[in-house]
This record gives C-alpha cells, structure tokens and sequence, in this order.
C-alpha cells in the first residue's frame, strides 16, 4: 500500500513517470488507457484501508461508458488468463479453493467490465511473453519477462497465438487509427512475434 501511495506522490515531481492515482484513465487520440489497481481489487478495504475494490469497479464501468474512443485498453499487474506459473483468475497457484489468493476477485471484475467492452487486457504478474487467443470479447496479452523469466505451466492451458519462457523479452505496440500493430522482442531486439488487430 505504502509503495503504490509513493508512487503517485512521484508522479508530481516526476516528468518521466506518469502515475496521478492508484487506478486511473488517459485518453489519447482515439485511444482510452485505463490502469488498474489490481492489488486493491484483489483483496477487500479492510485489509488495504482506504481503497473500496467497488469504488474502482464503478469508476472504470463509468469510464467506459462515457467514453467514444475506437480503442479501450486496460492495463493491470494482474492476468485474467495466463499458462504462467500464477495461472488464472481464480485459479491463481492451482488454489481455487482459497478465497482471495486465487483471485477470484479479479476474474469477477475482468467477466464484469472487461470482457467484450475493453479490446486488450494487458497484465504482468507472470514472467513471460504470452498473446492469447480472444477470450469473452476481449484479447489479453501478458507480458512480464522484462527483467526476468518464469517457466509456463499450462494449468489452465488456455490457446495462445504466442507464448514464450525462454528468455526477457518485451511488447512493443503501434496504433494507427483503425490498425494496430504488436510485437514481441527479445531482450537483444528481435522480433519473435507480431499481431495485427483492425477494426
């Protein structure tokens, strides 16, 4: 809770690092970004204090909504679909079972607002590079391996245009009005894969 307070508190002296609150939307061209707090949706407000998981529901719901831009993007820390070691939402860790830990919370909100209303979902969590076929009306893209990288594990064995654990790597994502364009790289800069998404 203290990090993340911190780093909005740095957006404000910063000109290189772009964080105004815990969860937040910026409009650009006729593309809408919002970034989630996927920790606070993970967990209850008696446990973090001062952040009401609903509160963010209904604000991005209301972004959404009001917003008439072509593309809608989300990004959070968590991934609703992964073959990563955490696995899916609500099935984080093969823990199903267990409340709040298998991120029951998060699939809750991604079949809620996300699906078929966002065009990508982009998370982290797991270290590697994923592209996953389209789920619920939406695309979700993984990409976690910048720094370092975990092995896929298949649990949930979801379909994937691209999946890798072989080595840090990053994505890479052009927008030109009705096209956009992905691309994953290596950490040396070759390209591995590449997406063309049009509307």
């Amino acid at each position: 809770l203290n990090k993340t307070n911190c780093e909005v508190l740095y957006h404000e002296i910063s000109d290189k690092w772009h964080m105004p609150a815990r969860y937040y939307a910026v409009e650009h061209d006729n593309a809408l970004f919002m970034g989630l707090d996927t920790n606070a949706l993970m967990v209850d407000q008696f446990i973090l204090g001062d952040v009401d998981p609903d509160d963010q529901a209904d604000w991005f719901d209301q972004q959404v909504s009001e917003s008439d831009a072509l593309w809608k993007f989300a990004f959070g820390h968590h991934p609703y679909l992964s073959n990563g070691s955490h696995g899916n939402a609500g099935n984080y860790e093969g823990l199903s079972w267990l409340p709040i830990v298998n991120g029951g919370n998060i699939e809750e909100f991604v079949d809620e607002s996300v699906c078929g209303k966002i065009d990508i979902y982009f998370s982290g969590h797991d270290h590697t590079r994923q592209w996953l076929e389209p789920s619920c009306g939406t695309e979700f893209v993984v990409s976690g391996a910048a720094a370092k990288t975990t092995e896929l594990s298949w649990r949930d064995d979801n379909a994937t245009f691209f999946e890798d654990d072989t080595g840090p790597g990053f994505l890479y994502v052009e927008i030109d009005d009705n096209l956009l364009i992905g691309r994953f790289y290596d950490k040396d800069g070759t390209m591995d894969f590449e997406r063309t998404v049009v509307k």
